[in-house]
Parts: C-alpha cells; sequence; structure tokens
C-alpha cells in the first residue's frame, strides 16, 4: 500500500469514532506514557489535534509535575522549531489550525530526554508513517546524537502491519 492510500485509509478509521470515543480511548495510552516518562525531566510533546491521541491534560500533568515541556510550532512552509510550553494561556492557533505555544524558543543545547511523535500509522518496527508535509522527520535528524526516547503515540486501530518507507523517513524507539 503507498502512502497516500494509507492516510486515506487512518482517516476512514478515525471518523468511525465519535470525540467522545477517541478521548476515551486516549486514557490507556496516556498511562502508559505517564508511567514512561516518569524519570523524564524534559519531554517535547505535541498539542493533539481532534483526531489524534488527546495529549491535551497529560501535558498539563507534565508541567505540574516539574518537567520542562516543548511544543512544535511551525514557522514556515518545511520548518518547525521548538517552544516552552508553561500552560493553556501559552497557545495561540498557528499553522493548519493547531494551537502552537508562543514562549520562548527551546535552546540549542537544551537536553531532551523524550519526543512524543505523533503519526497516522506505525508498524511494529516503529516506522511511521505522518501527514506528509516532513515536518517531524526534519526536525528529528536536526536532534544531536544520542537521540532521546522517540515514542510513536497512536491509537491501536493506527497500528498496522508495514508502513511504507523512504531514506528520509525516522522511525520511533516505541510505539505506545
Amino acid at each position: 500500500m503507498h502512502k497516500n492510500e494509507l492516510r486515506s485509509l487512518m482517516r476512514q478509521r478515525k471518523r468511525q469514532f465519535t470525540q467522545q470515543q477517541l478521548c476515551e480511548l486516549s486514557l490507556p495510552i496516556i498511562a502508559r506514557l505517564r508511567n514512561m516518562l516518569n524519570g523524564a525531566d524534559t519531554v517535547v510533546a505535541y498539542y493533539s489535534l481532534d483526531d489524534e491521541v488527546d495529549t491535551h491534560g497529560f501535558i498539563d500533568e507534565l508541567l505540574a509535575d516539574d518537567k520542562t515541556v516543548y511544543l512544535p510550532r511551525v514557522v514556515s512552509d518545511d520548518e518547525m522549531v521548538l517552544c516552552r510550553y508553561t500552560g493553556p494561556d501559552s497557545l495561540s492557533k498557528g499553522a493548519y489550525g493547531i494551537m502552537e505555544p508562543i514562549g520562548e524558543p527551546m535552546p540549542a543545547d537544551a537536553h531532551i530526554d523524550a519526543v512524543l511523535v505523533p503519526g497516522m500509522a506505525f508498524d511494529g518496527k516503529g516506522h511511521r508513517l505522518g501527514r506528509g508535509k516532513g515536518y517531524y522527520d526534519r526536525f528529528l535528524s536536526s536532534l544531536s546524537r544520542p537521540l532521546p526516547q522517540l515514542l510513536g503515540v497512536c491509537f491501536d486501530f493506527q497500528k498496522v502491519e508495514t508502513v511504507p518507507t523512504e531514506p528520509f523517513d525516522f522511525s520511533v524507539d516505541v510505539v505506545v
């Protein structure tokens, strides 16, 4: 299956659920993330869209646990930067209608413990299918080595046998 066909299939699967059902399906995923990030100090997260695992409350939990949280902000057609999240008041509607942080940019030398990576589909090898713009692949390739733990975040119905990949596609360490 080609990438665009798989994206279309995932959009169809997501439409089978109400917003309330997706929120309920998010709860066990967030519980697993909570355990996995217990020892992390700095986390790169994402402010979820309506059809993604709901991260809104979890991001505030991370903040309440004295973790440093960065969220992506799209700054051009091919680049996103990370900015510090300090609470719901630090967000504004940005590119693609996504709520983005308006806080200070992440320092270049900042240490990151974990990155929550959204995706349209993931396979058992950690291969990820994004929305097709390449923002996360470019961002992840720009991180200094060794890489932080990359956690793919998705619903169970987004897990597939094989995600088609290209040389520039980034894989995650664990699919949650």
